[in-house]
This record gives structure tokens, C-alpha cells and sequence, in this order.
């Protein structure tokens, strides 16, 4: 099956606003909320390289691909 693109999850109950996913983003996927926390803006730019999922401290980053049927 091949990938269609990704969903991109961000828990903002675990997100401590670190700014790690937002600076390593190579598609910009990511902004700040008025908390600082992350929210995902551009999930359709994804490109599933998984920098913030691996790299998200708190592991309140989930990056799922979508697969056609």
C-alpha cells in the first residue's frame, strides 16, 4: 500500500512548549499557540521524516501515515 500523506497529532496535556518539533521541521508543519505549545498548521506538508516525533521530549508528538486501500 502506498502512503497518501500523514496525520500529525500534538498532545498540548503533555506538550511543554519546548520548541524543539517547531525548530526542526524541515516543511514548517509546526507553529506556536499563544502558550507557546506546538500545534500542527501545515500537516499536509508533512513528508513523514519523524525529526519531531523522535526527538519531542515530552512524547506528545504523533506522526501516523495514511495508506490507501
Amino acid at each position: 500500500m502506498k502512503s497518501s500523506g500523514f496525520i500529525v497529532k500534538v498532545n498540548l496535556n503533555t506538550c511543554k512548549a519546548c520548541g524543539i518539533c517547531v525548530a526542526l521541521c524541515p516543511k514548517g508543519v509546526y507553529a506556536e499557540n499563544a502558550a507557546k505549545k506546538a500545534i500542527a498548521v501545515k500537516t499536509e506538508a508533512c513528508i513523514g521524516c519523524l525529526l519531531c516525533e523522535n526527538h519531542c521530549p515530552d512524547f506528545a508528538i504523533e506522526v501516523e501515515a495514511l495508506k490507501n486501500e
